[in-house]
């Protein structure tokens, strides 16, 4: 009982984005559309459960002196494989994306969880642990996504709400992802206190 308390943390208690304000750089850069913010959440949510399971089976063969270079390096063994994946897939969304895929191995959520969870626990939790904070960074990147595309081109996943005349452009720009996230995050504040 006790993993799937940890798995839903990742959704609304510590959710990256709007509780711990992790991963800003994507959470910023690629929220331009939900699908944008929907590939990018779940490339980071496969990096993050593989990282926590492999950190997690050979934390003790670590020494501390290398303990982080060496979650580095597992992290952007899947960082690798994402975006391989993600290119010969997907090629439209890995162009999307662009420079943010690599930069995964550098968030603070991805390393955070290795090093204060994967590190300390079994494998078992420590995958469930991963996929509830990577899903949970997936739901709100998507959430923002969607917000900023329906209201600067009226769209949302492609589909057309309304005509583009009237989406506000702001939105589309990096300001509108400002605006849009502190709104968002207001908004989870105000409900978590009531």
């Amino acid at each position: 009982m006790n993993q799937w308390k940890n798995f839903s943390k990742g959704f609304f208690k510590e959710n990256a984005i709007f509780s711990l304000l992790l991963g800003m750089c994507p959470t910023l850069g690629v929220t331009s559309s939900a699908e944008n913010g929907l590939g990018m959440g779940l490339a980071t949510t496969f990096v993050l459960v593989m990282a926590n399971l492999v950190v997690s089976v050979v934390k003790d063969f670590i020494p501390d002196k290398v303990r982080i270079p060496a979650f580095i390096l597992i992290i952007a063994t899947f960082v690798t494989i994402v975006e391989m994946i993600m290119q010969a897939y997907v090629p439209a969304l890995f162009e999307s994306l662009g420079l943010f895929i690599p930069l995964i191995v550098v968030n603070c959520l991805v390393l955070g969880r290795a090093e204060a969870f994967a590190s300390k626990n079994n494998v078992f939790s420590s995958i469930i642990d991963g996929a509830g904070m990577g899903l949970g960074f997936a739901m709100a990147l998507t959430m923002l996504g969607s917000i900023r595309e329906i209201l600067g081109s009226g769209k949302i996943f492609g589909i057309t709400l309304y005509p583009e005349d009237y989406g506000m452009l702001v939105f589309v720009l990096a300001p509108g992802a400002f605006i849009a996230l502190g709104y968002l995050i207001a908004l989870i504040n105000r409900l978590k206190k009531a």
